[in-house]
């Protein structure tokens, strides 16, 4: 069933449940406001029965039931018990609905008591003024699994948009839930609680740009002083209010408060004297219950389109209405993969750098029909913590260039920048992955395939799959550069052992229970699942980031004294997120655990001088490794169930692949702009060049424009019957990789403008041209570039 078939049963059961009372801003259901806020709530702690509520209403059929408590109750005679046995969403209401005006505070609040692993959340539905639902879970506040008696609160700050609100509690899965004194109060305004005679604007200039604060909602507006542009921030939603603010030399300071946390913020915007640059950073000292959305995004308008580091890249045409709205994080290679976001209309932009990116994510959003970008601090640990900085930059040319060499400046200043050639120093195998194709194959016979790949001309080859040791000795005297997988989180019960249909060599299974992640809600944390013989799916739990070097320094050492791999394939490290850990024997914070993953690739790459791979792909870890697979496989836009079915080779391509995935429209190689020269980016290993034939073409032609290797998977069989394709395939990547390899990307661009026809430069000389299109391209020199073709210059001498 659809989200929009959801929301619409629910309206209809809602309504027909919901005997609505409607109150008039200012007027509270009963006596007096004088001395105190009201309670607007007719019988909320239940002392007349269930009398002014609504039906229990439960999306699976039967599931639920209230009934009256008077042996477990919070206050008076008696509370409500609600029983919900169904795996949906039930929601339980007062006969209330609420006519609010914009920028007002209404308060809400309940004692409850949870047994069981479901969910609770305090908020309210939202109406517009033609009384239409703008927001199902307005201003929620949510309790999860079993829980004593406690008071769930929330404050709701009303948006322009919102006229009445229709205050409840609702919920997800099986749960017995107590409630009791459930009340809503007017209180006050946003308006009520800023300093007097606090302007409306307040301003500082640099010789390069203009930064003026608009107090009203703290949003903000940059006039770039060299051209006159105008960049202006909205609100996607009224959230605060501008308590104080000043002006101080290049500087504007304000304190941001959020009623509905009783969180106060104090912000400072510095511009940058000789730079069109502002810093903003966000402190406080308050807890933290959920992510925190400021500054506030920039407007867009077409034909800008947003630029998001999701793996290799991704543009977003801002007028695009089949993009999804999201939200990325900034700590893990399934999120953004380098820390920055921005806009730009091909020239002039802007780019936000997050410069502490450990707890923050992006929100994609929309606008006025347009999408925009808002970035998010997420707690650390239930707080605020560390201060929170951010910094924007803005452009008047270089497009989507500009901002990944303001990007890589910015990572060079801080020492995280490290090239093929300062890692070729320390290991001289390092040499053997430029310009190799990464192949999986799980033959046996693994030097016979080698031989016959030689043979095709297949010469610069990464062998992932692991081998007996005279099998290695050979590879490494032919050149090959051999590897075996490897991975230091999953962590299987071994009671489960004998319910599956195998034991992976690479769990670390001494780790259970005592090394295991322990997550905010006291639990271990479930990582992969594995099918048993039963057909059930078993969990492994999560090794600990800050233990997992110490199972690392038992295992490599020791297997190298009989198996000299020259490289090792780390999986999952960079791929999932920075954990927070709450063992109190290990706990974590987010950074901690960025941390012990880098040491983990650290110790494998420098300690065991090995050539170091890992998932997908985080620049965190730049300094400690060599490629990343998956870095050119946008994790969205993967075919389906790519981690386990990663062998099986289909002829329908999905629409998401193909239109994003293998999207000329859509692709920026935002990676290899800044760190081309540092790491190789590959495809997964389930989204590999001969995944899907139809595209293999293409996904070559991408290949050959970024200068990156292709990466091939087959049996003996596949290999035989596609000899030819494979031998094409290398023979049109590997010479432009290895010619690239250690070179900068300088420059990418759209040379027609449908982006059928793009151009990448090299610092070494080579340039790449390739046509995507169905038609024929005459390049300047009169070259013809055929449809689906590319042409190199350059290469001579490399």
């Amino acid at each position: 069933m659809t989200r929009r078939l959801l929301i619409s049963t629910f309206s209809v059961c809602f309504a027909f449940a919901l005997a609505h009372q409607t109150v008039m801003p200012g007027h509270a259901l009963s006596a007096d406001t004088a001395s105190a806020p009201t309670n607007l709530v007719r019988n909320g702690g239940f002392e007349e029965g269930l009398t002014g509520w609504s039906t229990f209403w439960t999306r699976d059929r039967g599931a639920g039931r209230a009934r009256l408590d008077s042996a477990t109750k919070h206050g008076g005679r008696q509370s409500v018990r609600l029983e919900h046995t169904g795996r949906h969403d039930w929601s339980f209401s007062p006969n209330l609905k609420l006519a609010v005006r914009p920028g007002e505070l209404i308060e809400l609040s309940a004692w409850v008591r949870i047994e069981g692993s479901g969910e609770v959340t305090l908020g309210a539905i939202a109406y517009d003024k033609s009384q239409r639902v703008v927001d199902w879970g307005y201003g929620g506040r949510t309790l999860r699994g079993s829980q004593p008696w406690q008071q769930l609160r929330t404050r709701l700050v009303i948006s322009d948009d919102v006229t009445h609100i229709a205050p409840r509690l609702t919920g997800n899965g099986p749960a017995t839930v107590w409630l009791d004194d459930f009340s809503v109060r007017r209180a006050g305004h946003l308006d009520d609680l800023r300093q007097p005679n606090l302007p409306a604007e307040v301003s500082a200039r640099s010789k390069t740009l203009a930064f003026t604060l608009r107090t009203k909602d703290g949003t903000f507006s940059i006039r770039d002083l060299r051209d006159g542009r105008e960049w202006t921030q909205r609100s996607l939603g009224r959230s605060g209010v501008v308590l104080r603010a000043e002006a101080q030399g290049l500087s504007v300071r304000w304190q941001w408060f959020l009623p509905t946390r009783d969180l106060t913020v104090r912000a400072v915007a510095k511009l940058e004297a000789d730079r069109p640059e502002l810093v903003v950073c966000l402190t406080s000292t308050g807890e933290l219950a959920a992510p925190l959305r400021y500054p506030h995004p920039f407007l867009t308008a077409p034909p800008s389109y947003l630029v998001v580091p999701m793996n290799e890249g991704i543009s977003y045409p801002v007028d695009d209405p089949t993009i999804r709205q999201r939200r990325l994080i900034a700590y893990g290679g399934h999120g953004i993969c380098m820390a920055f976001f921005g806009a730009t209309d091909g020239q002039a932009g802007y780019e936000a750098i997050i410069e502490t990116p450990d707890d923050a994510s992006i929100r994609i959003a929309r606008l006025d029909g347009r999408l925009c970008i808002a970035p998010e601090w997420d707690p650390q640990k239930g707080r605020f913590g560390y201060p929170r900085r951010l910094r924007y930059v803005f452009f008047n040319q270089g497009g989507h260039v500009a901002l990944c060499k303001r990007y890589r400046e910015y990572v060079r200043d801080q020492g995280r920048l490290v090239t093929f050639l300062q890692k070729r120093k320390k290991n001289p195998n390092v040499d053997l992955l430029i310009g190799a194709v990464n192949v999986w194959c799980w033959e046996r016979d693994a030097l016979g395939i080698i031989r016959e790949l030689r043979q095709a001309g297949i010469q610069r080859i990464l062998w992932s799959h692991r081998q007996p040791p005279e099998g290695i000795r050979t590879m490494n005297e032919m050149g090959i550069l051999t590897s075996r997988y490897d991975i230091y989180q999953d962590v299987m019960n071994p009671a489960n052992f004998p319910k599956l249909r195998g034991v992976h060599p690479d769990w670390t299974t001494p780790a259970w229970p005592d090394d295991l992640m322990i997550g905010a809600n006291g639990d271990w944390v479930r990582g992969w699942r594995v099918r048993g013989k039963d057909g059930r799916w078993y969990p492994c739990g999560v090794l600990c980031d800050r233990r997992a070097v110490d199972y690392a320094r038992k295992r490599i050492p020791e297997e190298l004294k009989t198996h000299p791999y020259r490289c090792r394939f780390i999986d999952t490290t960079t791929a999932s997120p920075w954990r927070e850990c709450y063992h109190p024997k290990h706990p974590m914070t987010r950074s901690d655990s960025r941390y012990w993953k880098m040491e983990l690739l650290r110790f494998v790459s420098e300690e065991m001088n090995l050539v170091t791979g890992s998932e997908t792909g985080h620049d965190a870890a730049v300094p400690y490794v060599h490629y990343f697979e998956g870095m050119l496989s946008l994790g969205p836009y993967r075919v389906p169930d790519a981690g386990r079915r990663m062998s099986e080779i289909l002829e329908e391509v999905p629409e998401r692949v193909a239109k994003f995935q293998v999207g000329h429209q859509y692709r920026l190689p935002l990676w290899e702009l800044v760190y081309h020269d540092c790491v190789v980016a590959q495809w997964y290993w389930g989204d590999y060049n001969n995944k899907l034939p139809s595209i293999w073409d293409k996904r070559d032609l991408f290949n050959v424009l970024y200068g990156t290797p292709p990466m091939f998977m087959f049996n003996r069989r596949l290999w035989r019957e596609n000899r030819e394709r494979f031998a094409k395939s290398y023979q049109t990547i590997s010479p432009v990789a290895r010619a690239t390899g250690y070179s900068e990307m300088t420059d990418h661009r759209f040379l027609t403008p449908d982006r059928a026809v793009q151009q990448t430069r090299f610092a070494n000389g080579v340039v790449v041209t390739v046509n995507f299109g169905q038609r024929p391209f005459r390049m300047p020199d009169g070259t013809q570039l055929a449809p689906m073709s590319h042409h190199v210059a350059g290469l001579s001498g490399q």
